[in-house]
């Protein structure tokens, strides 16, 4: 299992990498691999701002529909275009080429009051 140090962690199974004035938002690889071979994503909130927490989209798998969380607020930028035709990028590489959104953060500090990989590992006992 993966738990790269340069990402913030949510209790909901997100991450968050802050680059610059935006941030890459994805599921952990603990997530995907518990959710198992996931087969659509679906995110209709690019253009919106939203609250830390609010739902961005939705994660399919075969038995099951998953919501996506926010973990800071802030506008959505992008939503990641290789995933349309291409979701299990999201179960190959999802802290590279299988991120779920861009965001504007609204206010980045937000930031402080998410997990490290540490705290992470402990959250999922790894």
């Amino acid at each position: 299992m993966n738990f790269p140090t340069n990402v913030k962690y949510t209790n909901e199974h997100e991450w968050i990498r802050l680059e610059g004035e935006e941030a890459y938002v994805g599921i952990t690889d603990y997530a995907q691999d518990q959710l198992g071979d996931i087969v659509f994503v679906d995110i209709t909130t690019e253009g919106e701002t939203l609250d830390k927490g609010e739902v961005f989209g939705t994660i399919e798998v075969v038995k099951t529909v998953s919501d996506l969380f926010l973990p800071i607020g802030g506008e959505v930028l992008e939503v990641n275009p290789e995933l349309e035709e291409h979701p299990e990028l999201v179960n190959q590489d999802p802290y590279g080429k299988g991120w779920l959104v861009k965001i504007k953060p609204a206010d980045p500090s937000e930031m402080d009051g998410l997990l490290d990989a540490e705290a992470y590992k402990q959250l999922i006992n790894e």
